[in-house]
């Protein structure tokens, strides 16, 4: 272990420069950070260079994300010298069982592992001291966002139970665990008052809410609440409808219990969107993948929901090439996403994680072959796609403005309940028609869908 530095003297405000890498899990540990800092009374700085400090929260998933993250460690060490990193990389361990950072980078300051806003507190006390003055009331009360203003994510649990043989993140973030459903209600309440209009709900598993603490009854404003997936939903789209804003559901596992918050999506309590992690579709893929719940029974359940909410879009993310398919197993997955009409899919070709079961089983396939089928898929996948999106030309759908340029003269852009931002598509918005038509960021327009663009709604607000 490396000696820590010993903290510099502080003659102004300290600044902290922070950089957050990975999924929107490891951003909304990012925002506690970012709010903790300011309640303290430290300032952020937007350049290495500028700051006292840097704080580089990681992601160490797949490989790719392992390089940006340990690049851009070296990055901030080579602009600033003075760098803590936390986040999921933070957790694994190199090829000789020390820290993986550590080995890579020495010279960093501290390493934690995610969710650990107090560890890397203690590390910003020890080598950049916090000023005398408190600035608690400088803090907004939904806290420091990293998202626009008008949307926000709101992380439910952490950790996982599943272990799926190509993951490792239960390694790095532990078991499912969930937070208090007071807690989740009532930080979801300031961040509407705080003008979000969109909430999306993530987590590693948000369909298994609750399952760690029994599903036991929590408080909210003096009322009984279960710390159950159906009964926060309800309660998400309570607090959501006096403000008229979205509630999107990501991460959903497909457990029966999921038909249960369909017909809140049918009514209009929360959007009708699911993002559900299928992986592939084939029932011996799926054993060793160790994936949870009955996967041979997915079209079923696809088709059950459809029936109750036909409005329903399915956003799913698969694997391509996992060690064995074949390709008759193979060929079932394309069928899957044709006959289940997957509204939109992303994939991956399988990639070894260090530390992931999935290393040890037979029949690995080649590199060339693994991203041959992973192109396959997408044409497939971006085929049937397009033909869903075409079904929406003529349609007026509510849209949820992200770019208004002098306000909106000359059009925007934007996304309808179908389009989860930085995942799915946008909505084009043309040049209204009217000149009195104004478009306002974080604002809802309707709009008329006029055509197609790719991945992307092409619409002329009315």
């Amino acid at each position: 272990m490396s000696v820590l530095a010993a903290p510099q003297p502080i003659t102004a405000t300290p600044k902290v420069g922070f950089v957050s890498l990975g999924c929107p899990k490891a951003l909304t540990d990012s925002e506690l950070i970012l709010t903790q800092l300011s309640a303290e009374g430290y300032a952020t700085s937007k350049t290495f260079e500028g700051a006292d400090l840097v704080i580089v929260n990681t992601c160490g998933f797949i490989d790719d994300a392992v390089r940006e993250s340990l690049d851009t460690i070296g990055e901030a060490l080579a602009a600033n010298g003075r760098v803590i990193v936390t986040g999921c990389l933070g957790a694994r361990t190199g090829d000789s069982g020390g820290n993986m950072v550590r080995q890579m980078h020495p010279s960093v300051l501290a390493v934690t592992g995610p969710h650990a806003t107090q560890e890397v507190m203690d590390a910003v006390h020890l080598h950049l001291p916090k000023p005398h003055d408190p600035f608690v009331d400088l803090v907004p009360a939904m806290g420091i966002k990293l998202t626009p203003r008008h949307y926000a994510y709101l992380k439910i649990s952490e950790g996982c139970n599943h272990r799926c043989t190509f993951c490792i993140i239960p390694s790095m973030r532990g078991d499912l665990v969930s937070r208090p459903v007071g807690d989740v209600l009532k930080e979801a309440r300031a961040l509407f008052e705080g003008g979000v209009k969109e909430l999306l709900v993530v987590s590693q598993d948000t369909s298994a809410y609750g399952v760690d603490v029994k599903y036991r009854t929590g408080f909210f404003d003096g009322r009984p609440v279960r710390t159950r997936m159906l009964d926060l939903v309800q309660a998400l789209g309570e607090l959501a409808e006096p403000h008229g804003a979205w509630v999107r559901l990501h991460y959903v596992y497909p457990y029966p219990h999921v038909d249960e918050v369909i017909p809140l999506m049918a009514q209009g309590r929360v959007l009708p969107y699911l993002d559900v992690p299928f992986q592939h579709s084939h029932p011996d893929v799926l054993r060793r993948m160790k994936r949870p719940a009955s996967g041979e029974r997915n079209l079923e359940r696809i088709a059950r929901w459809r029936e109750m909410c036909p409005e329903l879009v399915v956003r799913s993310t698969f694997i391509a090439g996992f060690p064995g398919e074949t390709e008759e197993e193979f060929q079932h997955l394309l069928d899957f996403v044709r006959e289940a009409q997957i509204d939109r899919a992303g994939c991956f070709a399988y990639s070894p994680v260090t530390g992931a079961a999935a290393n040890e089983l037979p029949g690995a396939l080649p590199a060339e072959l693994r991203e041959e089928r992973r192109a396959r898929f997408m044409a497939v996948a971006e085929q049937v796609s397009a033909e869903r999106l075409r079904r929406r030309i003529g349609a007026t759908m509510q849209v949820l403005v992200d770019s208004a340029p002098a306000l909106g003269r000359k059009g925007g852009v934007g996304r309808s309940y179908a389009d989860a931002p930085e995942i799915d598509g946008i909505v084009r918005l043309l040049a209204p028609r009217k000149l009195s038509k104004r478009l306002a960021v974080g604002e809802f327009t309707q709009a008329r869908i006029v055509s197609t663009d790719g991945h992307d709604l092409v619409a002329e607000p009315i």
